[in-house]
């Protein structure tokens, strides 16, 4: 069980939306109940359930500040360029002693100091928090307290595992974890192509190879093993597995990974320095 204080979620979109279904999990308590805005009417009403006050902003334009006052944790799910001009709305309606933690990319620590006037984090979820199998980088900002981050990380671990970093290795992760779900689905899907052209259905195709990265992955993380020692045990000698490794193994897909992951930290520099 897991209990935690009010929480506000601003822009409760894919990534709010995901993690608000974290915290109303039956394994979850938040004592004051969680407020939500979203602009329109008609994504505010498909939020609203018992414990969960949703405000439309269309209609409530001063929805945000109503929604953070007592809150302990505000998490700031809006879009990057809106985060600072969102900010500069709530802060004189933050409660003392609350949490701002933003999940927008390429918005620093030092930016959201700069206006409010407590303590503010940054958080990297992936998609797989939809799921409940998310992965969340989580850096503290310069007045944070231990407190803080145990609470921020509190509300992240209802949607999957948390990984507390330094602000600085912030962008890195989002390369591995944030864009990692986009790899595993290109393969997934270069692979499936494989298969249809061996003449498979588009069905069976999807079978073998969905089952089979949901197969291992699964066997990964019950096996306790690393996943090199996994692929020798599939891979036996003179055999048919080794041959397909040795083919990846002369494509260099670690030089590629190298070289993708790269591009991805460029850019994502790029966006914060606006």
């Amino acid at each position: 069980m897991s209990t935690l204080p009010t929480i506000a979620i601003l822009g409760a979109g894919s990534m709010g939306g995901a993690i608000l279904s974290g915290l109303l999990a039956p394994s979850v308590t938040v004592t004051g109940g969680i407020r939500v805005t979203n602009r329109t009417e008609a994504k505010a009403a498909a939020l609203r359930t018992p414990g969960v006050t949703s405000i439309a902003l269309e209609r409530a334009p001063e929805g945000n500040l109503e929604a953070v006052r007592d809150a302990r944790v505000v998490l700031v799910g809006v879009k990057p360029a809106m985060v600072s001009d969102l900010l500069r709305e709530i802060a004189p309606a933050l409660a003392p002693g609350a949490i701002v933690v933003s999940v927008a990319a390429g918005v620093t620590t030092a930016t959201m100091e700069a206006i409010v006037p407590g303590a503010v984090l940054r958080a990297m979820p992936n998609t797989p928090a939809v799921v409940g199998r998310g992965v969340t980088g989580l850096s503290a900002g310069s007045r944070s307290t231990a407190d803080d981050l145990a609470i921020a990380r509190a509300v992240f671990e209802t949607v999957g595992e948390v990984l507390e970093i330094d602000e600085s290795r912030i962008d890195a992760l989002s390369t591995i974890s944030g864009s990692g779900p986009a790899y595993v689905f290109y393969l997934i899907e270069q692979l499936t192509a494989t298969a249809v052209g061996m003449g498979f259905t588009e069905a069976e195709a999807a079978t073998m190879v969905n089952g089979t990265f949901l197969g291992a992955a699964e066997l990964l993380a019950a096996s306790g093993e690393k996943p090199a020692e996994l692929r020798r045990r599939v891979t036996s000698p003179k055999g048919t597995t080794e041959r397909a490794i040795a083919e990846l193994e002369a494509a260099d897909l670690r030089a590629v990974f190298d070289r993708a992951t790269a591009a991805a930290l460029a850019r994502a520099r790029e966006l914060a320095a606006g």
